[in-house]
């Protein structure tokens, strides 16, 4: 539970940091003892995570942009006889982003292959304005290929880690964010 809470509080701080990157109009708002003035967010962002280990992060930004709509990816890696990995994207639910700003959150930014993968496809299948990307920890070789393959993203990261072991988890990392937030999976 610690470490889900933990995703979450980092999500709220990625919320408040993406949301001074936005447009506010002033607005007057009347109140029982008088008039008061206060800046309204111009567009809700659509916030997007992949599945599962995303979720605790996604929760985050949902609990400062409580009113933007949600879109989850399913993705994983699956392993090759080679001990090398493709990326499977197995599907997609998000309304439309036409024209939406959207922030994609996944804690970890370790090759970055998924990352650009699931971006790509929604580029495909949507005119995204403009496109966050989040993650707490991300490795120098995710960092690189991400801002290479997806050069229009602002990335807001927590940490940047040197290295990726030989099965591509970074280092020194957190360890598997989606069984630490849930529990192993089979």
């Amino acid at each position: 539970m610690r470490f889900r809470r933990n995703m979450e509080r980092l999500g709220e701080i990625f919320a408040f940091e993406i949301s001074k990157s936005f447009s506010y109009t002033e607005t007057e708002f009347e109140t029982s003892l008088g008039t008061a003035s206060v800046q309204i967010i111009n567009e809700q962002p659509v916030l997007a995570t992949i599945l599962r280990a995303g979720l605790p992060l996604h929760q985050g930004l949902l609990n400062y942009f409580d009113k933007a709509d949600s879109a989850f990816i399913s993705a994983f890696r699956k392993t090759t006889k080679g001990h090398n990995f493709i990326i499977e994207l197995e599907s997609i639910s998000a309304p439309s982003l036409d024209d939406k700003i959207l922030i994609m959150a996944d804690p970890m930014l370790a090759t970055g292959e998924t990352m650009v993968l699931c971006c790509k496809e929604l580029l495909r299948q949507f005119r995204i304005k403009e496109l966050h990307i989040v993650s707490v920890i991300a490795s120098k070789v995710g960092f690189a290929h991400v801002k290479a393959n997806l050069p229009m993203a602002k990335l807001w990261l927590g940490a940047i880690d040197e290295e990726l072991t030989t099965k591509s988890y970074i280092v020194p990392g957190l360890g598997d964010a989606g069984d630490l937030s849930y529990g192993v999976k089979e």
